[in-house]
């Protein structure tokens, strides 16, 4: 089985470049499951049910979202679909849920959401125990079992997929909207990469646009934040799962500019 995750998807033109090249992907590589992260989608904040709409659209089997979940009123009417989950260590009372598990190709894949908490300025529970008490629930019903960790730092991450390692299937990473180059598979079999980069305006910061970005720092004054316009590029990465075994064989990064 071929699994795509699909960076964060920034504003209007990342949608658009991901219209533009995922149906070509699916069909070059055989992709059986694809998620994308959607939570910058709308202006670089959140996401409308019209973009989440679009998203489905192009065989996408679910959206993960982030520290901008709650960014467009929209998400209230769609947030309790079951092909879009948010941080599952946000209160337990918000709308919506932290994980689905779906069914693909015989399999039973469940995605769950997290949101760090280092240097994110959102209050959420420990990731690191809130995972563990979904896995606690829900690993006997699943054959394969993946995690977005949605967090700033680095450190963060990695520790957190030594920490579920060879008790789930992939933990990537977004937020921080650059691919890295540190995927592996951890020695108890789970497969990680830092951070899946992004999917939205190619000469920006992060997605932003680059004047407004330089000035911030430049000058320390508060300037409001825009998305970039211009040409588009893709990160994605794909994970080949063995039908047998449900590990992770290779993990392949997939990028267009």
């Amino acid at each position: 089985m071929n699994i795509l995750a699909v960076g964060d998807i920034v504003g209007k033109n990342g949608l658009e470049k991901l219209k533009l090249e995922l149906p070509s992907i699916i069909k070059e590589n055989n992709i059986d499951f694809v998620i994308v992260n959607g939570e910058n989608a709308a202006d670089g904040m959140g996401l409308t049910e019209k973009m989440f709409n679009e998203i489905l659209d192009l065989n996408v089997n679910i959206v993960t979202m982030g520290n901008h979940t709650w960014a467009k009123k929209d998400i209230f009417n769609f947030i309790d679909n079951n092909q879009i989950i948010r941080p599952a260590n946000y209160p337990e009372n918000n709308p919506g849920k932290g994980y689905r598990i779906l069914n693909c190709k015989g399999k039973r894949i469940a995605v769950i959401n997290l949101i760090g908490r280092v240097t994110m300025n959102v209050l959420s529970e420990n990731p690191f125990i809130k995972a563990e008490k979904i896995l606690n629930k829900i690993s006997s019903e699943a054959d394969i079992i993946i995690i977005d960790f949605h967090a700033e730092a680095t450190a963060e991450k990695i520790a957190l997929a030594h920490f579920l390692d060879g008790k789930v299937t992939i933990v990537f990473g977004t937020h921080t909207h650059v691919q890295t180059a540190d995927e592996e598979i951890f020695p108890n079999g789970t497969a990680f990469i830092s951070d899946i980069g992004m999917t939205g305006p190619r000469d920006s910061v992060i997605g932003m646009d680059v004047q407004v970005s330089v000035k911030r720092f430049v000058t320390s004054l508060p300037e409001k934040y825009k998305v970039a316009e211009g040409r588009s590029k893709l990160n994605s990465i794909m994970f080949v799962v063995n039908d047998n075994t449900n590990e992770v064989m290779e993990i392949k990064r997939i990028n267009k500019y």
